[in-house]
């Protein structure tokens, strides 16, 4: 009797969803980190002989489009739910800095490196530098904000720093994508039409959409969750989990077809729930829903990407390619990082720690595959995965690897530091 491939892929997805639930608990005091199994599953996975499909972002671009879409809004919601600290400039400052310094220096760093190693034109390297700028929430669980709880600082700065940024440059990313587009399809010129509309639309409105619709579905649906006159729409004292993927479809549908951006909205939503009522309970019971199900997705797409790697993704990638991953990671995000946090709150070890952990993953395939689905990169697009494949593997290893390790450290000494 032969096996099926729907009976396989059934099989190894429920092999996947049983390693999500056990490994966090298993690998928590290992310097191993969950994505590094699950890519290592993916690869072995396919050296069966199991009669598992192909896998191939170029050729399923919109399966990958979307499912990483979901993962990251997943993502972002259970990062905002999370954060503890009240949202403030001060409070607040080093993600500021991190986004308003950090992110612009490593576009424009990462694209002289991959215009400079690769030759590629214009469009194509910023389009590879705006992919791989934002840091990912999906992948850096090992080194965010926990859960929810009743103090106010109860995260520490790196764990903070690291949360807040993720969930905002997700979004931010994308003004930069969008010029990669027009740049490109302009023909590589610099012409005042497309960067006038761009600074406008792309930028401007599209940014403060996401933002003030996310802001005032959060607040709305807190109203309503928390304070509502009728008992039966209080459903904060149901403990329903579910419905913080609610407000997330919500807030990311509603921005998305009023021109803004989705990924900002969202974040943007679970701050805004977040500070209706900050310390009820059911802020956890949301979070832990919603990090079950970005759970899920994460296995679902690093079995992917162990597969594509095992059926010869990486036959595109140059050792030039490979050379922007390894700046990115052990110079550009590191350097940009300490700059942007010179004179900022936090101990020299912390601001080590959080420049260091740039975790690239799941928002740069959402990127790309968008970024090929609007735009004409085809004589690039097998090497552009490649890169970006490598670059997320490398960060999946490094990082993983450094996590626990790191925040370990940094905990025994803020341990040290609360008992002097």
């Amino acid at each position: 009797m032969s096996i099926t491939t729907e009976g396989a892929v059934y099989g190894c997805l429920g092999v996947g969803a049983l390693l999500a639930a056990a490994l966090p608990r298993l690998l928590a005091r290992l310097p191993i980190s969950v994505p590094i199994i699950f890519v290592a599953l993916g690869g072995a996975l396919y050296l069966t002989p199991l009669p598992l499909p192909e896998v191939d972002p170029v050729a399923d671009r919109i399966w990958v489009h979307h499912l990483a879409e979901l993962c990251v809004i997943v993502s972002l919601m259970g990062a905002g739910l999370a954060i503890n600290r009240p949202f403030g400039w001060r409070s607040w400052a080093t993600p500021w800095r991190l986004l308003g310094l950090t992110m612009p220096l490593t576009i424009g760093a990462t694209s002289l490196a991959v215009w400079w190693l690769l030759g590629w034109p214009a469009s194509v390297a910023l389009l590879m530098a705006a992919v791989l700028a934002p840091t990912d929430p999906v992948l850096a669980s090992e080194v965010r904000v926990g859960e929810p709880s009743d103090e106010k600082e109860d995260e520490d700065e790196v764990r903070f720093a690291l949360t807040g940024e993720a969930g905002l440059n997700d979004g931010l990313a994308f003004p930069f994508v969008a010029a990669a587009i027009a740049l490109a399809a302009a023909g590589e010129s610099w012409t005042a039409g497309w960067m006038t509309h761009w600074a406008w639309d792309d930028l401007l409105l599209r940014v403060t959409v996401g933002v003030v619709v996310g802001i005032a579905i959060g607040l709305l649906l807190g109203q309503v969750l928390f304070r509502s006159r009728a008992r039966s729409l209080r459903l904060a004292e149901q403990g329903e989990g579910f419905v913080a993927l609610a407000a997330m479809c919500l807030s990311y549908g509603v921005a998305e077809m009023l021109h803004g951006y989705g990924f900002l909205a969202v974040f943007a939503t679970a701050c805004a729930l977040r500070r209706s009522e900050r310390n009820h309970g059911y802020n956890r019971v949301m979070h832990d829903f919603v990090d079950q199900v970005e759970r899920l997705l994460m296995a679902v797409l690093l079995l992917g990407l162990g597969a594509f790697v095992a059926l010869g993704g990486l036959a595109s990638l140059t050792w030039r390619g490979a050379a922007v991953g390894v700046l990115l990671h052990l110079l550009i995000r590191p350097a940009t990082g300490w700059l942007a946090q010179l004179g900022g709150p936090g101990l020299p070890t912390e601001r080590v720690a959080t420049a260091f952990f740039g975790i690239r993953g799941i928002g740069s395939f959402f990127y790309l595959a968008y970024a090929c689905g609007e735009g004409d990169f085809g004589p690039y697009e097998d090497e552009m995965w490649a890169v970006v494949v490598f670059t997320v593997l490398m960060s999946v290893v490094v990082h993983g690897v450094a996590a626990a390790p790191v925040t370990a450290y940094l905990d025994r000494r803020a341990g040290k530091a609360a008992a002097s």
